[in-house]
């Protein structure tokens, strides 16, 4: 017996769902704020106050530099992988949330179906009984 869409959604914790939905919506604002970010180019870090210094010097300001921006970019990354989990966690655990209602509902609809089998054949035997004359 397919279960309509619409069934379905009736069925859905909506209470469950709006009451999460601001966590969610909070999580996945954090995940683009971090996303969105944009990391230093390479011309405002080269740009940078250069004093008179010798090339040697200069090579080692620039990876100095360089290597700076390259941690600033793990540490961003990094922050970005925990806001993307923790959004994934909160949408595992509504998923987690339907799926358990979606389950009770189904069992419950298994139930219903089965009295109500046995209520239409208790009916149709009174019917049959009903109409039928007893043989004597």
């Amino acid at each position: 017996m397919p279960i309509g869409w619409l069934v379905i959604l009736k069925n859905v914790p909506w209470t469950d769902v709006i009451r999460n939905a601001p966590a969610v919506a909070e999580g996945a604002k954090k995940l683009w704020k971090t996303v969105s970010k944009q990391s230093p180019s390479a011309e405002d870090l080269t740009s940078s106050d250069q004093v008179a210094v010798s090339p040697e010097s200069q090579t080692s300001i620039a990876l100095d530099a360089r290597i700076q921006a390259l941690e600033a970019e793990v540490g961003d990354l990094h922050e970005q992988m925990l806001a993307a989990t923790e959004l994934i966690k909160t949408l595992a655990d509504q998923n987690t949330q339907l799926i358990q209602r979606i389950e009770a509902n189904r069992k419950r609809v298994l139930w219903f179906s089965a009295a109500t089998i046995v209520i239409a054949v208790i009916v149709l035997l009174g019917v049959f009984f009903m109409v039928v004359p007893p043989v004597t």
